[in-house]
């Protein structure tokens, strides 16, 4: 909601909790996978507390991600639903890289190229946890069977490698747009911001507050 400083409310403290833990259990599972994934990378093990510890801890922090990665799921999947407008907002994307949005339709909460980020990470986890339970030995690896789990490994590797990519993007695009992690951080952007780069949302927040 706008207020008299110019100062709109974007996310809640709830909101921006389980962002930042989900970033957090990411991270961790993105730096464990990778150790467990190649020798030369083995070194990074040392972080979790060796390689016993960390094939033990890396498919439990993968439940918990999944778990905040669903908190997320439920609170701004109706914000991401894909309308006509993001498909022109795709066709004209040429415009918002040279800092020109006022030339592609006037983006909601979120625009095309975060909603695309959103599903992604969606199917993405969806892949990565069918997989990491194929995989998970010690608990599950007598439900599937050894064809599966060389299966479940390519999956898991290849999706692990996308996601990586998709994270990397989104962080990008945090930095570049700038103002953007205000947002995530103080849970409130400007007016300024939001009238660039998501002016329909604006006009709706303060159209609440009349």
């Amino acid at each position: 909601m706008a207020n008299h400083n110019n100062i709109l409310d974007r996310y809640t403290p709830g909101a921006r909790l389980n962002h930042w833990i989900n970033a957090i259990l990411m991270i961790c599972l993105a730096l464990s996978g990778m150790s467990l994934f190649h020798p030369s990378l083995f070194f990074l093990s040392e972080l979790f507390g060796g390689g016993v510890w960390t094939r033990i801890i890396h498919p439990w922090m993968g439940v918990l991600a999944m778990l905040s990665f669903l908190g997320l799921v439920i609170r701004f999947w109706r914000y991401n639903l894909w309308t006509k407008d993001d498909s022109a907002w795709m066709k004209n994307v040429n415009h918002v890289m040279s800092g020109d949005e006022a030339k592609v339709p006037e983006a909601g909460k979120y625009n095309a190229g975060q909603k695309l980020v959103f599903w992604s990470l969606c199917v993405l986890t969806i892949l990565l946890l069918t997989s990491g339970l194929a995989l998970w030995d010690s608990q599950l690896g007598h439900l599937t069977t050894i064809e599966q789990k060389r299966l479940a490994a390519v999956v898991h590797a290849l999706s692990a490698v996308v996601l990586i990519f998709v994270v990397i993007t989104h962080i990008y695009a945090a930095i570049w747009i700038r103002g953007t992690i205000r947002g995530m951080t103080r849970g409130s952007v400007t007016g300024g911001w939001a009238w660039r780069h998501h002016r329909k949302w604006l006009r709706e927040e303060v159209g609440k507050s009349k």
